[in-house]
This record gives C-alpha cells, structure tokens and sequence, in this order.
C-alpha cells in the first residue's frame, strides 16, 4: 500500500493510549523479519517499550531478535552528559575562582525547564546524523509535535540566542561574520560551512573566543543536518497512530497540519483497536454503532492519507509472541 518500512527514519506518534508503542515496536518486528537491521527507540521518558517486549531495557540498544535491537533513552542520563561537555569547556577558560559559581550554575540548570527536552533532542539528532549507524532503519517511538517541532525550531532558537549573547562580546563582530555561515535560510550547506576557505572567519580570533564559536556552530550544524533528515520524504516519514475516538482524532488532524506546514512528509495514519466484526454482545454493538461514526470522521478529515486499520485485541499485548502476531497484521494492511 506504501513504502513506509523503506525509509530509514520512522517516526511513530499520536496521542497518549492509543497504541503507539506496541506499533512502533510490531513495525521494528516486521522490518527485522524482512532482513532489515533495524532500532527501536522510546524517547518517551515514561518508557512502555520493555513492558511490551517483557525485557528490561536501557540507554544503550539491546539484541532482541535477529536484527533487532531496542533501546530507552534516558533524559536524566542525556542531561548529565550534556552538562558536563558545557563544564569541561568552561572550565578551560574560567579563572579558578569562578569554578564554585560555574558549578552551582549546572547545578541549577539541571532543573531548569527544557534542559531535558534539550538533551534529548541531541540525542535524537546524533543518532540521525551518526555515518556509521549500523542499522537500515530507526523507529522512534515519541510525539512528533513536541520533540519533533522544536527539533526543527532549534538552530532559529540558537541563532537568536548566540546573537544576543555577542551584542556582549568584544569580538562581536568576528564571531557574528562566523555564525553568519549558518544563518538558517542562508543558503549555505550546512555540512560544509565556509564556502570559500579565505573566508573563514575563525582564523583571526582568540583562542577563548574561536573555541566557543566553534562549539556553537558544531551545535547548530547537527541540529540544522538533523532537519534536514526529517524533511526529506525518501529518508523520513511520520506514522501518526489513532483510535476511533473523538480527542484523538482532533489531535491527529491537527498534528497532521502542522507537520504538513513545516514540510515533515507523513505518510499514512493507523486506525488502531477497531472493535472486529465478530466482537459480540449489547455493549459492543452501541459500542461498534459508536464507532462506524468516528471511523467516518477519520476518512472525511484524513482522507488524502492512507488510513489503514488494527483490529482490539482479546488480550493485552506483551511479550515477542504478540508483537509478531500484530506485526504480521500491519504486514496484510499494506505495510
């Protein structure tokens, strides 16, 4: 029905209980069926993924099946990595008498809102942009319309944020004509920031100063590569799971637009836990009435979407044995 396994980013989202992990992680099954090296990610800090594969799970990817591996990104183990690269560069260029301030400062930071939406987002975007992944395909198992939105807003943010701080720089000017290179819209490639090498700024500045500058545009530059892995429809694609529900069927369609306006290529909803035709009994019936309703809204309001669908299972759905039986579903609706 579409090519989504044949992408090497999936992003699979939607809102919370409708399934999304035990679709990300049916998806990862089938794809490794088929011989693809493939990764599952949760990126959720409230991880469910083990719970479906009744393994216990970390930070690192653990060997599941035949080329299968899975992991749980921990957002407090990201945020102690990313402050104490911040630490270590600081730390060679404050005086010895500013250390006890500068620690007390990361400290604080640790709390601070969005530290750890922060770090998880480098996290998300080295492992796009890593050249030596060992997989064919990664799944993450998250909600695009946060990660994924202020992934694609963070070099703006950035810029904005270096630019003020050298309006209190005494190289502001040296430093700004640098960060200029990667002006998002600029035009230039972001892989390769100095089009001409007789114009790299760099080269005229302290050592102080072109060691943060660098820092800066190594930080922008893996953000801005990461966006572009995202918009490009032949490497990504955006899976938004629903059930036949009216709040996530308003929260689809709307995540649907926004994606659709910052030019992320989704490819296709799943209708998850339709009530099968043979389910039997008074309440279902209402329930099924009920039903064919917002199954109805679902192909009116994301009708230019494939909109394939998964049948309520009898059971709760944990262990390999379940996955398979569900990705072997996903495989009959066209995946």
């Amino acid at each position: 029905m579409f090519d989504l396994l044949q992408r090497r980013l999936i992003w699979v989202g939607g809102k919370g209980g409708v399934g999304k992990t035990t679709v990300s992680a049916s998806l990862a099954v089938l794809a490794a069926s088929r011989g693809q090296r493939c990764l599952v990610v949760s990126t959720d800090p409230a991880h469910s993924l083990g719970d479906v594969f009744a393994r216990q799970l970390d930070d690192t990817p653990q060997r599941l099946l035949p080329n299968l591996d899975a992991m749980e990104i921990d957002p407090d183990i990201e945020v102690e990595a990313h402050l104490k690269r911040v630490t270590e560069q600081m730390r060679r260029f404050a005086a010895p008498e500013m250390m006890k301030e500068l620690q007390r400062q990361m400290q604080l930071t640790r709390q601070s809102p969005g530290t750890q939406e922060a770090a998880l987002l480098e996290r998300i975007a080295r492992l796009i942009n890593d050249p030596d992944s060992p997989y064919d395909l990664i799944i993450f198992d998250t909600a695009p319309t946060g990660h994924t939105l202020r992934l694609l807003t963070l070099p703006e943010a950035m810029a904005a944020w270096t630019d003020g701080l050298l309006t209190h720089n005494r190289k502001s000017e040296e430093l700004a004509k640098v960060l200029k290179h990667l002006t998002p819209k600029s035009g230039r490639d972001v892989a390769t920031p100095f089009d001409d090498p007789a114009e790299n700024a760099l080269s005229d500045l302290d050592e102080r100063t072109k060691d943060i500058a660098q820092t800066l545009l190594k930080r922008r530059r893996l953000f801005m590569q990461a966006r572009r892995h995202l918009e490009d429809p032949k490497v990504s694609g955006f899976l938004f799971v629903l059930t036949p529900e009216r709040l996530p069927i308003l929260e689809t369609v709307r995540a649907v637009a926004t994606l659709k306006e910052v030019g992320i290529p989704v490819v296709a909803t799943l209708v998850n836990r339709v009530i099968p035709a043979e389910a039997d009994g008074d309440f279902l019936r209402r329930r099924r009435e009920q039903e064919a309703s917002w199954l109805e809204r679902i192909d009116l309001e994301l009708g230019h979407l494939p909109r394939p669908r998964l049948p309520w299972l009898e059971t709760d759905v944990q262990g390999v044995d379940t996955l398979e039986l569900i990705a072997q579903k996903l495989a009959e609706a066209g995946f």
